[in-house]
């Protein structure tokens, strides 16, 4: 029989899960050890629910003896990626209809900020991300609003796995300037990314606080366009639809809950 959890869930699956989000905090794989030495969980719960996460493929072994990520999760991603997508698309429409540049979504992905959902602005010179692409968080305005809501200890841990590559003069090179990017972003309420990515494109990026994985939301387009004028009109109108993003989440867990 499932033990239900204070909450009213079921305790083996919030477990379950809670492992699948430690091994992902430690860069997709760990050993026994160190999950044993991040949760309370005795170590024949550990050893049980990591043979039910490898029968169904959501985990694998190394031959390390390590335990990784496993390719069962790659066909949730998938379509849940799909699904955020479409969900956040209409938030989006309504950024481009209001300030003109193209809109985007995106979540933290291992270490990586991926693009879930974007609308394109209606100019022929106008900016465009393929969805599914990965960029480094330290470079691009997404991810650093999705860094700006992580610790620093994990900013650093995110960064030091990845990578800081500098694909321009602008771009943010040690993890030291980034850790005081990132306490102005937090400061402001908002992240830019001013030729960081790509010379002559301009960035505007908020988080979307309280969701599973940290998101964010961004409007770009080119510095002739995206100026201080439209950083004035682009930034409230931003910072409004994440919470209303936030909110309409919340509701959705509500209901799904029964709450």
């Amino acid at each position: 029989m499932a033990v239900a959890s204070a909450d009213g869930g079921v305790q083996s699956v919030e477990r379950a899960f809670d492992l699948l989000e430690r091994i992902t905090r430690t860069g997709g794989e760990a050993s026994i050890s160190q999950l044993a030495e991040s949760t309370p969980l005795p170590l024949p719960t550990i050893h049980r629910l990591l043979r039910t996460l490898v029968s169904s493929g959501y985990v694998h072994q190394l031959p390390s003896r390590r335990y990784g990520l496993g390719p069962g999760l790659i066909r949730l991603g998938e379509v849940a990626s799909r699904q955020l997508g479409a969900w956040a698309r209409p938030y989006l429409t309504d950024l481009v209809e209001s300030l003109g540049e193209t809109a985007n979504l995106a979540i933290l992905d291992g270490d990586m900020a991926t693009y879930v959902a974007q609308v394109p602005s209606a100019h022929s010179m106008r900016m465009f991300t393929e969805i599914g692409r990965g960029v480094h968080t330290h470079a691009s305005g997404v991810g650093k609003a999705i860094l700006s809501q992580l610790d620093d200890e994990r900013v650093r841990s995110v960064v030091g796995r990845a990578g800081m590559p500098t694909p321009t003069p602008q771009t943010i090179g040690s993890v030291d300037a980034l850790i005081e990017e990132l306490a102005r972003i937090r400061a402001r309420g908002y992240a830019i990314d001013d030729g960081e990515q790509e010379l002559g494109v301009r960035c505007f990026a908020v988080s979307v606080p309280g969701m599973p994985t940290p998101t964010a939301i961004s409007v770009s387009g080119p510095v002739t366009r995206v100026d201080d004028a439209f950083a004035a009109r682009a930034v409230p109108l931003l910072l409004e639809t994440a919470r209303i993003i936030a909110a309409d989440t919340r509701a959705d867990r509500s209901t799904a809950t029964g709450a």
